[in-house]
């Protein structure tokens, strides 16, 4: 695989707090909560948007920037598929990003983006690689060029 790098924003401090106390290791825990649920997310999301925006192949995919609603709908969507009690309830994925001419290279950029930003906010990498691996999984849905 290729690493693609994109254009850097600053992360809010301390926007992860992985669960590493001693019973969070000896229970099974989901990874919405590993890494800190909602708020954790926000702050993800956040930072993997502005990075996006930042960037000079895929900032032209946002030109108004990206809106609290749309922000919104990607920490839901998130995190039902990181195990959280959020339901996803928004637009339908592949309807939303249909005829937007978003290649496999986009695709693969926008991930290196988001693995960028979970390292930016420590996240350990075992977690990041399964956030990142989920977030794949969505390619069909997205690849639309």
């Amino acid at each position: 695989m290729t690493v693609t790098t994109c254009a850097e924003a600053p992360a809010p401090a301390g926007a992860f707090a992985p669960a590493d106390t001693p019973a969070a290791a000896e229970e099974e825990i989901s990874l919405y909560e590993a890494i800190g649920g909602r708020p954790a997310l926000t702050a993800a999301v956040d930072v993997f948007y502005g990075r996006l925006v930042a960037d000079p192949v895929l900032g032209p995919f946002f030109p108004g920037g990206v809106g609290a609603r749309h922000r919104a709908y990607v920490v839901t969507a998130l995190g039902e598929a990181l195990g959280g009690p959020e339901r996803y309830r928004g637009p339908d994925i592949a309807g939303a990003h249909r005829g937007l001419g978003i290649s496999d290279a986009h695709f693969d950029r926008a991930a290196a983006c988001l693995s960028a930003t979970l390292d930016e906010l420590g996240v350990p990498g075992h977690l990041a690689d399964r956030i990142v691996g989920i977030v794949a999984g969505l390619r069909q849905a997205v690849v639309t060029g």
